[in-house]
């Protein structure tokens, strides 16, 4: 079972340590600890993600900040040089990316592209001996997980995976209660996460950029949700494809599809995603009461409440949480924790395939 729960993220950061890979802390040339500067972070890959949550993220965070880009249009270098003062030493493209390598100004590479491009530069990075950030799914398959794991191990360099709600306080409240029973054994769950897409051209659209459709881009949060509300593993899934309504606009990916997963307590959860009907809601129903995230996944501000009442949390930017809590790790020498690694992923990565494949055969599919 995967420890996801803490009661906030000073507790979860004091927690943090006891795994098997142990670094030493980073330091400078003469030797002096780091934990006073901010390590520096690539973005590779200048999207709306990029554009829009990370970069203005990076202006607000205490333990890293934004000191290179990766980006194949001259157009948008220049644009991000002019707005972020970034030199131009610390600025590549797709061709001349391992050269990063010989950048002592950069810590972090974050990956932030296209699914079926994160395994290519997740190695190249590690290669290049820099710690990485990949955005979720980690991958499209598990053996992809694999190989970004191995190369990422074998540099003796860490990988974290883009789940920023890890270190939301509203969602560590939700796991808090969940995992600690606070209203009773949590007896069903319903984690559900989609939206109208636009664009139909876009990459998210084209099954072999993507891996699928909704599933594998928002439906990742509503596997999510059912899992650390339990701090369980399901055992097993069965899953449906809706009907296309816009067959269309969805010739290479599915529209809408739901799947049940039967955890080891005997807890049930359902959820949907969708690229054509917008839900975003986490709910739990115990023994002794229930509570609900809605908004549960989206970029804040989170809304909480339970049988009790409503749930007060401090707001955060979920973007510089998340990379401010990797950074400070790193800068402690200690290993990420288990929930955040590449490990975390590759399950994650491993329960997609699952649902698709439930849906695709009508069976249940067994997860032992």
């Amino acid at each position: 079972m995967n420890n996801f729960g803490f009661q906030s993220r000073r507790h979860f950061l004091s927690t943090v340590g006891g795994a098997a890979l142990t670094l030493p802390a980073l330091t400078d040339a003469l030797g002096q600890p780091l934990q006073t500067r901010k390590l520096g972070i690539a973005l590779v890959g200048l999207g709306y993600y990029s554009k829009n949550l990370l970069a203005p993220a990076l202006q607000q965070t205490q333990h890293c900040r934004l000191a290179g880009i990766v980006t194949g249009t001259p157009a948008k270098a220049d644009e991000w040089m002019a707005k972020y003062n970034i030199p131009k030493a610390n600025v590549y493209d797709y061709k001349n990316f391992d050269r990063i390598a010989d950048n002592p100004d950069i810590d972090i590479v974050y990956v932030v592209l296209p699914n079926s491009m994160h395994t290519e530069f997740v190695v190249r990075a590690a290669q290049a001996g820099k710690h990485v950030i990949c955005e979720k799914p980690l991958a499209i398959t598990e053996a992809e997980c694999d190989q970004m794991i191995n190369a990422c191990r074998k540099a003796n360099k860490q990988l974290a995976v883009g789940y920023r709600l890890h270190y939301e306080p509203f969602t560590q409240e939700v796991m808090r209660l969940g995992q600690q029973k606070v209203f009773g054994a949590v007896k069903f769950i319903e984690s559900s996460d989609g939206f109208r897409i636009g664009d139909p051209s876009q990459w998210r659209m084209k099954k072999a950029m993507a891996g699928g459709g909704p599933l594998m881009d928002v439906g990742i949060y509503a596997v999510q949700g059912a899992r650390y509300v339990t701090g369980e593993e399901p055992i097993s899934v069965t899953a449906q494809f809706s009907a296309k309504t816009e067959p269309q606009k969805f010739k290479e990916v599915e529209e809408t599809m739901s799947w049940q997963f039967r955890f080891p307590s005997g807890a049930m959860s359902n959820s949907t995603t969708s690229y054509t009907a917008g839900v975003e809601r986490l709910y739990a129903s115990c023994e002794k009461g229930w509570f609900e995230l809605s908004p549960a996944f989206g970029y804040g501000p989170l809304k909480g409440r339970t049988s009790k009442g409503p749930i007060e949390m401090p707001v955060v930017n979920h973007q510089a949480a998340h990379m401010d809590g990797v950074s400070k790790t790193l800068l402690d020498g200690k290993p990420l924790p288990d929930h955040i690694t590449g490990e975390e992923g590759k399950r994650d990565v491993r329960l997609l395939q699952a649902i698709y494949r439930a849906a695709e055969t009508g069976r249940t599919i067994n997860l032992k």
